[in-house]
């Protein structure tokens, strides 16, 4: 593979074949062992669980869908698929950007979206148990109604399952805060590839017994077990928030600004930058009086009550000592909501200029002008638009390639494009990804960023887990 480049076989939209037919006792011996409801054979309903959002990692069609509705269920499947050799690609809502959750060619689609129950949410221990299926935004609406809060923000909370959450590390737009999905973490049920249950961690505020296996299983994105129940830590619910929006006539003094709200220990809820690329196409889809030359939209909240004002003012105050040529702080709510539309409406606007793909690489925050630039000067030599959305506060940042769609040489300009992105990432000292996973998608680039040894210790986990490779394979590390 050339530096800068992933194979375009690798990411083109076409089936991988594992196995080549529906094996008729396969689904026999699920009917044997699970409620008929569970276990889908119609043709077009299974072929809607082949893959999930990233629409240029390849694919293949199960030979049948399971849904199960409590863990015993999935015990079941695992054992059926062990017996007959078949590979299980655990799924959630499929809203996944790094094809963790497509199909291989003849496996089980084990969803789990009708694993969907609340356990338990307990106030004073500020936690709750919950199945894969939950909804990020259902849960955090019951802790809210309780007077606490769920912090991880995936862009998708309001369609993304917890299950998936997990299973990929997600991050959202609150990261820079509260930290990622496996930052609240507590414990986990996990059905293991020959059917067994383990539980790892634990209920209380502390705990420390053995070797952390709740942590091995977050980001594991489906390739080691399956995951049926999570105790996940909340936390006070937080005040009301306020919202500044800073332009910026450079990347340079964007990244300055950014660098100096870091140093000066300030933490604001929010963090994001849109490119002028970005806010170019925002404009483009819906006016919203966005300066046409700026370079940077930075867009901060603090959501601290009463403190709120003081601490905006603060990020106010920096942003125009960095050189922003215009900073305009809400007033309330509904202002702060006016003034993140412009994020809000930045993948529609891109996407509307054609087929975009997403990319994930997260650099150092002191590094953020260094890739802003460098990505710009990608696409020019690509001859591609690329826009660049991200979460500041964290240096995770989300440039999207768009190419057009149906034209093979534009594709391939992209993926190029879309590699040369990753090796910029990791340049400047970054990663290839910071809350999508690695999936299917960027499997080749992960060991470019962690190395043989770390690769060789990867392989050795899975081995032990899952010895016969029949989870999820192919995603995360490519199948030897």
């Amino acid at each position: 593979m050339e530096d800068g480049k992933v194979p375009h076989r690798d990411l083109h939209h076409k089936h991988v074949t594992l196995l080549s037919s529906r094996p008729v006792d396969l689904v026999a011996d699920l009917l044997a062992e699970l409620p008929a409801h569970t276990v889908l054979t119609d043709q077009d309903l299974v072929a809607s669980y082949a893959h999930d959002e990233a629409h240029l990692s390849p694919w293949g069609e199960p030979a049948v869908v399971v849904l199960p509705r409590e863990t015993a269920q999935v015990q079941s499947v695992l054992r059926v698929a062990g017996r007959h050799g078949v590979p299980v690609v655990p799924q959630g809502a499929r809203s996944g950007l790094a094809g963790a959750a497509n199909a291989v060619e003849g496996c089980i689609a084990l969803s789990l979206q009708r694993m969907d129950r609340i356990l338990a949410l307990e106030a004073a221990d500020r936690y709750a148990v919950v199945q894969p299926g939950v909804v990020n935004q259902t849960l955090a609406d019951a802790a809210s109604a309780v007077g606490l809060g769920y912090p991880p923000d995936p862009s998708s909370r309001t369609w993304s399952t917890l299950g998936g959450n997990i299973a990929t590390n997600a991050g959202g737009l609150c990261c820079v805060k509260y930290g990622v999905t496996g930052d609240f973490v507590l414990g986990l049920e996990v059905v293991l590839a020959d059917g067994s249950v383990l539980r790892t961690g634990r209920r209380t505020a502390k705990g420390v017994a053995g070797y952390d296996l709740t942590r091995l299983f977050v980001g594991s994105e489906g390739t080691l077990g399956v995951i049926t129940e999570a105790t996940l830590a909340l936390r006070p619910a937080a005040g009301a928030a306020r919202t500044l929006a800073a332009v910026f006539p450079t990347t340079a003094a964007a990244g300055s600004a950014v660098g100096a709200i870091t140093a000066a220990g300030c933490l604001p809820s929010l963090l994001e930058v849109l490119d002028g690329t970005t806010l170019r196409a925002v404009e483009d889809l819906r006016p919203l009086g966005l300066p046409a030359g700026a370079a940077v939209l930075l867009l901060a909240q603090c959501d601290t009550g009463d403190r709120a004002g003081e601490d905006l003012a603060v990020l106010a105050a920096i942003c125009s000592d960095c050189g922003a040529t215009e900073v305009v702080e809400a007033e309330d709510s509904t202002e702060s909501a006016a003034l993140l539309e412009a994020r809000r409406l930045a993948y529609p606007a891109l996407a509307r200029l054609g087929t975009a793909m997403v990319d994930d690489v997260a650099v150092p925050r002191s590094r953020l002008a260094a890739f802003l630039d460098g990505v710009e000067q990608i696409g020019q030599r690509a001859g591609l638009v690329i826009g660049v959305v991200g979460h500041a506060g964290d240096g995770n940042m989300h440039p999207t390639v768009v190419f057009a769609p149906g034209d093979e040489q534009a594709e391939q300009a992209a993926v190029e494009a879309f590699g040369a992105v990753m090796q910029l990432g990791l340049d400047l000292g970054g990663t290839i990804t910071g809350e999508h996973g690695v999936g299917v998608l960027k499997r080749d680039w992960l060991e470019r960023e962690v190395g043989p040894v770390s690769m060789r210790v990867q392989h050795g986990i899975k081995d032990l887990f899952d010895p016969r490779g029949l989870l999820n394979p192919g995603t995360v590390l490519r199948r030897r």
